[in-house]
């Protein structure tokens, strides 16, 4: 599928990136553009991947730029075949004070990341999305709706360009995510702070997240929404799992809820339920792709819909400690992080 293609990936410094670059690196993938503004993040993983895998590392190719500037954009998009889209602000409390900045980078860099694309004639691009775009109540779930509306809205203009957004909840041990944190306060002595114990997340690895955007290039349709059926636990499960693995008599302190968070998290909402079709492990939300005939809302609505209601963190499997347990010891970071705990 990829042999011989070339994949830009926005945002290719953070986790999903590398995640992406230890998965595909190695295969008969022809080129890999790495763009980003961070020159540092490049410096260090351009070095990273020399060591680690010297015979291929060459086809990484590394740009400096930012979704922001179009220009920059087009620059490191010509005679690309595919794009996963990732660069993206992600972190709730951030977002909530700095929402322009979200709107910047959230929205108009998907707007250019997409312009750029269709001009270009790019075959497909996937755009990573968030659980907190379904039912969104902070400025990064807002700003991340407004990207998968953006995505729609050109879908329905383009067809030699396939655009698909994949939407899922927390990855596991990603940049900024609360599993590090935790392992920094433990192996300092402190206590690991939650926000609340019953607050429960969707949880998945990056593995996982990968699959589920090389399943949205395989089996998406231009303008279609992909979701995976994640697990799900709560924040109390995942502390005790964290604490079990690395020290057991670790307290745990409840500091009360951050700016902008929810206390479940949603992957479908009841709407998207009405159209959502079944793909055994995922789901599959089809565009609306009804022009601005408002005959068509009014006298010609759909009177079939799935029976899924609604697939948020609260009712989907919530797993065990042990089960959480048993996930964390398939992440590459926790075993890095565990075998130098017991050294």
């Amino acid at each position: 599928m990829f042999k011989g293609k070339t994949l830009l990936i926005t945002g290719g410094t953070g986790s999903f990136g590398n995640a992406v670059l230890n998965g595909f690196l190695g295969s008969d993938i022809g080129e890999i553009r790495v763009f980003s503004r961070d020159e540092k993040k490049q410096d260090d993983m351009r070095h990273e991947f020399q060591a680690k895998m010297p015979d291929v590392a060459d086809k990484i190719k590394f740009f400096i730029g930012d979704v922001r500037n179009i220009d920059s954009v087009r620059s490191a998009m010509h005679g690309a075949d595919y794009i996963f889209h990732a660069a993206a602000l992600k972190q709730v409390p951030s977002c909530e004070f700095f929402p322009m900045e979200a709107v910047r980078t959230n929205v108009i860099g998907t707007d250019n990341v997409l312009t750029a694309a269709i001009d270009e004639g790019v075959e497909c691009v996937i755009c990573l999305s968030t659980d907190k775009a379904a039912y969104p109540v902070n400025a990064m779930g807002i700003t991340k709706a407004l990207e998968e509306r953006v995505a729609i809205a050109r879908s329905r203009n383009t067809d030699k360009t396939k655009i698909c957004c994949t939407r899922y909840g927390n990855v596991l041990c990603s940049r900024g995510s609360v599993i590090p944190l935790w392992i920094d306060q433990i192996k300092a002595g402190n206590p690991i702070t939650i926000t609340d114990p019953s607050m429960t997340r969707f949880v998945m690895s990056l593995e996982e997240a990968v699959e589920l955007v090389v399943f949205a290039f395989e089996q998406g349709e231009n303008g279609d929404i992909l979701v995976q059926k994640a697990p799900a636990c709560t924040i109390e499960t995942l502390a005790k799992a964290v604490c079990e693995l690395f020290a057991p008599e670790t307290e745990i302190k409840v500091i009360g809820i951050r700016h902008g968070e929810k206390m479940y998290e949603t992957l479908l909402t009841n709407e998207e339920c009405a159209s959502a079709i079944d793909m055994g492990d995922f789901y599959r939300v089809p565009a609306d792709n009804r022009g601005l005939n408002y005959d068509k809302y009014f006298n010609d609505g759909d009177i079939k819909r799935a029976k899924l209601s609604e697939f948020d963190s609260n009712n989907t499997e919530l797993m065990t400690v042990e089960d959480v347990k048993a996930k964390l010891l398939t992440i590459p970071y926790i075993k890095e992080q565990l075998e130098n705990w017991e050294k």
